[in-house]
């Protein structure tokens, strides 16, 4: 025996989540299958809980700098040049946490009662395809259901990547951490080594460096965070050590193993290529993440993987299997939340509210204009085409004089020095012609913020001279976009 649905959604992220509440408040019956917890990575293990320690990381920051405002608060940390370090502070690691889990909670809930209010029935278990339109979900409480439905919609999303290391199988489990284990760490680590140094690896290197760890970053790169500009990742990694972080790049570790209660690991850095070794507390790998797809059973449904194991998909979310489709990071980077909600907002049009046969009227993800911000202190906010990206094209490869870029320090913001809080830079990539701006990056105080006054010039194909003439409010952040079309060359 099966129950049918008209709507099967596969997962509970920034997607699937009010994908199934617009299905059901239409009147299609719904169904939502979701095998550990409701809301997704984000609400969960992702932006929510990682941003709610990041902020407890940024007091500690602004605490330790009271001095620097005139604001005395303790005794000193220590003395150094006949400076003083900053206050002393106390990090209580295991209040930290508990604010981190009831922000979770309180988000998790209105989920769950989102679904509920809107009559999506959930299923709690593990979905796998037996045919296009056929779902067999191994229910957490041991049970079995066949449900079948006329679309299913998958929404199952990334994990972190196994760590990949000789002898790490010889460490204490409680050690070794992932993106989302670290979050539940209830003492600071003496000193945390963090393999990789992505977007995970620089934001939880900094906090945990804030909240009074020793860190070591180990990157392969030549260069943090590999897909930004150079000045850019070498901007941050300035950033990083004066923070008091070790970065060593164009470095491998090649074996762990347990020393005491921690490790010793080896590793080779160029150009000496010569065997290191380092001693820590915990070891973090914020090195990739692979997609939730293995357990889907998707040869059954005729659904194809790209060799990362991304279901594939065209411009409408649409998978080769009839009336199946795929939304959020479980069909490939960028694995970003508000691209899984966009990718809700396209399936909700082409499917809901305003269904057609006609390609050109219908939502797709062509063209989106995609912003991200990395949430170190400062933020890296970017939005747009990075300098590498629009040379490559073959417009400016045949005409790069059409590119102008403008770099500025934060330390020429005046609200930036107001805050003491300079560090930092902005970069600006405009087309020369037509006086668009094709991207801008913005690493300094509150840079996802400042990249967003710039999107919305972008989406109103405004130039960058209108910006410059604009009347910002002062003192603001914004009020540098006044300013840094200054420096285009």
């Amino acid at each position: 025996m099966s129950t049918h649905y008209q709507a099967l959604i596969i997962g509970s992220g920034q997607a699937g989540t009010p994908l199934a509440s617009s299905f059901a408040k239409a009147g299609y019956k719904t169904a939502l299958v979701e095998r550990s917890h409701i809301a997704g990575c984000c609400v969960n293990e992702g932006c929510t809980p990682t941003k709610t320690l990041i902020a407890s990381g940024r007091v500690a920051y602004l605490a330790r700098r009271g001095r620097d405002y005139g604001i005395h608060t303790g005794g000193e940390e220590g003395k150094e040049e006949g400076k003083s370090k900053g206050n002393k502070i106390l990090v209580d690691m295991k209040k930290v946490r508990q604010r981190k889990r009831e922000i979770v909670n309180s988000f998790r809930g209105g989920s769950e009662k989102r679904l509920e209010g809107a009559g999506v029935e959930v299923l709690i278990g593990e979905a796998s395809f037996v045919d296009e339109k056929t779902v067999k979900v191994k229910m957490n409480d041991g049970s079995e259901k066949m449900v079948t439905s006329d679309r299913v919609l998958i929404n199952t999303g990334e994990r972190p990547a196994p760590p990949r290391l000789t002898g790490i199988e010889t460490l204490d489990p409680k050690i070794v951490l992932d993106s989302t284990s670290i979050q539940e760490l209830d003492e600071v680590p003496e000193h945390l080594v963090v393999v990789g140094g992505g977007y995970v690896g620089v934001e939880f290197a900094q906090l945990m460096r804030r909240l009074g760890a020793k860190v070591t970053v180990l990157q392969r790169g030549k260069q943090l965070l590999p897909r930004e500009d150079p000045e850019i990742a070498q901007c941050l990694l300035d950033i990083l050590k004066e923070d008091g972080l070790e970065v060593l790049l164009q470095t491998q570790a090649s074996r762990i193993e347990p020393v005491n209660a921690g490790f010793t690991l080896t590793y080779t850095s160029l150009p000496s290529n010569e065997p290191k070794q380092l001693t820590g507390s915990h070891i973090l790998f914020a090195s990739g993440r692979i997609p939730n797809t293995e357990s889907l059973n998707l040869p059954a449904a005729c659904i194809k993987t790209n060799a990362n194991g991304y279901i594939t998909s065209n411009e409408f979310l649409e998978t080769p299997a009839p009336n199946v489709y795929v939304m959020g990071d479980a069909k490939g980077p960028p694995a970003f939340t508000h691209i899984s909600y966009d990718d809700f907002r396209i399936l909700e049009k082409n499917l809901i509210t305003h269904p057609t046969s006609d390609l050109s009227s219908k939502a797709s993800t062509k063209n989106r204009l995609v912003p991200y911000v990395v949430y170190t202190d400062p933020q890296l906010g970017h939005i747009g085409l990075r300098e590498s990206e629009a040379r490559g094209l073959p417009l400016y490869k045949n005409h790069p004089e059409r590119i102008k870029i403008a770099k500025m320090p934060m330390s020429y913001v005046a609200r930036a020095l107001e805050t003491d809080e300079s560090r930092g830079m902005m970069k600006a990539v405009v087309d020369a012609e037509t006086g668009l701006i094709l991207g801008f990056t913005c690493l300094g105080l509150e840079g996802g913020e400042v990249i967003a006054v710039v999107q919305m010039a972008m989406l109103g194909g405004v130039r960058w001279e209108v910006l410059q003439s604009a009347v910002w409010a002062h003192p603001s952040l914004a009020e540098s976009l006044n300013n840094i079309w200054g420096f285009l060359e």
